[in-house]
């Protein structure tokens, strides 16, 4: 990365008191296969699109074991009562927004759970806040006001340098959280108040410094991987099946008895029946059914284990022995 001119990191425009940046980064290259994508049918535009995102799951899967411990730390965290923090500018902003959105209807998690901080706001959601990710003392000052000791902050950044999501780290580290970043520049430095550098790299996109192409895709698959495994670590999953949701509606009522009945093989009406001794909890109906105890000796032994329905059952056939 090379900074060119002087003058505030606020400054608009361009002209000699303009503050400019070039970012040496995968991402930022001008891609050989689609340089004459403008000249392209629909379909072909759209086939060399494609073309490029296949890519991305196979260099997300060269950063599994940094993910791994990235999985550790939030399951470490959460398992403490501190919190997973995300941090983002942008698209890397927005997408974390929506993943820790999606987790409280998904694993019915309490909404402190996963805190997600975007640059410039909720307003930054919908429109661009010129230069809020150049901000590194909003970032820092967003995270000194709301992380722990024991919290682990996840910063996302496609160039690896914005300013905003470092300065959240930077002040994270301080606190004594737990920090990793999710990068789309293996090439950048690896900034020092991180723990784990989760560094993707999906080479140059389909329309060079459009990171909301193949670069945005390898964070919302990360982001996806990482909050799912830590549920299913935490036992917010039995088997495969969404256990800790809670039924809301008439289509969530439905999907909680047939997710009853495909985790215990049982018919509608005993399954429809033990929801109902269990007032609707999910867990507390599939512990009964699959141990045989009542409801309240199900109610306690998941107390007694975190929510875990596997150690919940262990939990009671050890009582039973």
């Amino acid at each position: 990365m090379t900074e060119v001119g002087a003058g505030s990191r606020r400054g608009l425009g361009y002209g000699p008191a303009a503050h400019i940046v070039h970012v040496e980064s995968p991402t930022e290259q001008r891609n050989p296969r689609t340089v004459d994508i403008d000249q392209m049918s629909t379909a072909g535009i759209l086939a060399a699109i494609n073309s490029e995102d296949r890519d991305v799951p196979r260099a997300v899967q060269a950063v599994l074991p940094q993910l791994a411990t990235a999985v550790d730390y939030a399951v470490d965290a959460l398992r403490t009562g501190r919190r997973v923090h995300y941090v983002g500018a942008g698209t890397s902003g927005r997408l974390a927004v929506l993943d820790a959105a999606e987790l409280v209807p998904t694993f019915n998690v309490p909404p402190d759970w996963f805190v997600a901080h975007h640059a410039g706001g909720e307003r930054a959601l919908r429109q661009a806040v010129e230069n809020a990710e150049d901000d590194e003392t909003a970032g820092a000052a967003e995270l000194s006001s709301t992380t722990a000791p024991g919290d682990f902050v996840l910063g996302l950044t496609a160039s690896g340098r914005t300013p905003y999501v470092l300065g959240a780290l930077r002040a994270a580290k301080r606190r004594g959280a737990r920090t990793g970043l999710v990068s789309g520049n293996p090439s950048a430095p690896v900034p020092p108040e991180v723990d784990v550098l989760i560094a993707i790299d999906t080479g140059p996109e389909a329309i060079a410094g459009s990171t909301r192409m193949k670069a945005g895709t390898a964070q919302k698959i990360v982001l996806t991987a990482f909050s799912t495994a830590t549920m299913v670590r935490l036992g917010r999953t039995y088997s495969n099946l969404m256990v800790s949701m809670r039924a809301t509606n008439a289509k969530l009522r439905g999907r909680t008895l047939r997710i009853l009945r495909e985790a215990t093989g049982m018919s509608t009406t005993d399954c429809d029946e033990a929801l109902t001794k269990a007032d609707g909890d999910l867990k507390v109906a599939l512990v009964h059914l699959l141990s045989g105890v009542d409801v309240a000796e199900a109610t306690d032994a998941l107390a007694a284990t975190g929510g875990h329905v596997r150690n919940a059952l262990d939990c009671v056939r050890a009582r039973a022995s």
